[in-house]
């Protein structure tokens, strides 16, 4: 089954074609990330414009380097939710169009859940890191770590997936954009802090881990504000200091220091809780997700700290793409009706 699949969740516009769930012929991410740099984040209401912009000539190119014609597409999946309402409208309208239009079942996908399945991809075009050579196998432990989402999944099928810890505040992604602000790193502040973290000393400062009361729960608030606290108590200033003033009191030094000892200490959090669900759980396959999921420093460390043999998406699979909506929408259909174009509608808020 070929399937066209379509991601507009956040502030990337992306179009694949992928086989059966595990092969990708095209993949086409046209990202924003230029665009919001200059405003420190993601504005909403510009990535919807951007998108509104670049959708059909996006649809057309995936179309284009598949070498595929409608004629050879089976049915059409596309991201229903979680994310910015305005981007997920403009990427549910195309293909409730394009379904309707050229008679295609159409399948909506949860972002999360695409994020998981991204592992599942195990042929397509080269990239600088590998496919993993097999597919998961159940039980599976899923640990997906982006700017809106840290959470700890269990699945024990295709059908059955669980969420058994997830961050009460910020996500990792969204602290670590926030941490580059104080430290004035430009967007995006995962990519910023850690080349900068590189050059560092990562036992300089000494930064709390974060406790919640959930066992595999996770909070991100409190490790920011605590970076905080220890950058304007470096620059000699008091708390109520403005944040977004202290970056150009600190040497370069100290920013790299800074950067590192952040990076460990939200690294060696997120390993441990994974670790402690790994021993619970026993899964036979471990699968990390989302944009995070890119960082090498994170892979290395949740590779010595499980005892199993990791095969992990290539890098560019872990932020968001259409590839991965394609392989989870596979997997819905095997047991899953297609939905009526006419009546699908977004969730910007769609809990697992």
């Amino acid at each position: 089954m070929k399937i066209l699949a379509i991601e507009t969740s956040c502030d990337e516009t992306s179009v694949a074609v992928v086989e059966n769930g595990c092969k990708i012929h095209s993949l086409v991410i046209n990202s924003q990330i230029d665009i919001h740099k200059a405003f420190g984040g993601v504005v909403p209401e510009i990535a919807a414009r951007s998108h509104i912009e670049v959708m059909i000539p996006v649809v057309k190119q995936a179309l284009d380097e598949a070498s595929l014609g409608w004629s050879n597409i089976d049915s059409i999946a596309v991201t229903q939710g979680p994310g910015l309402s305005g981007s997920l409208l403009i990427g549910a309208l195309t293909a409730r169009t394009l379904a309707w239009s050229m008679n295609k079942p159409l399948y909506p996908v949860h972002h999360i859940l695409g994020h998981v399945y991204a592992n599942w991809i195990t042929e397509g075009p080269a990239y600088p890191s590998p496919y993993p050579k097999s597919v998961p196998k159940f039980p599976v432990l899923a640990l997906i770590v982006s700017g809106g989402h840290t959470q700890l999944m269990l699945g024990l099928s295709h059908t059955d997936w669980s969420v058994i810890g997830r961050t009460s505040d910020d996500a990792v992604g969204e602290a670590f954009d926030k941490v580059a602000k104080v430290l004035g790193l430009p967007y995006p502040g995962g990519i910023s802090i850690s080349k900068l973290a590189r050059s560092g000393d990562s036992s300089r400062y000494q930064l709390p881990t974060p406790k919640v009361a959930e066992k595999y729960g996770f909070s991100f608030s409190g490790l920011k504000t605590a970076l905080l606290r220890a950058v304007q108590k470096e620059c000699g200033k008091t708390h109520d200091f403005p944040s977004f003033e202290l970056s150009p009191l600190l040497s370069d030094a100290q920013k790299a220091d800074f950067s590192a000892s952040f990076e460990k200490t939200a690294i060696n959090y997120l390993v441990s809780k994974t670790k402690l669900a790994f021993e619970e759980f026993q899964p036979k396959t471990f699968i990390l997700g989302g944009g995070v999921a890119a960082s090498l420093p994170l892979r290395s460390a949740l590779s010595s700290k499980l005892p199993l043999a990791i095969e992990y998406a290539p890098q560019i699979l872990c932020t968001d793409n259409a590839a991965m909506i394609g392989a989870r929408a596979y997997y819905q259909s095997l047991s899953e009706d297609p939905v009526d174009p006419r009546t699908l509608e977004i969730k910007p808020s769609w809990p697992l």
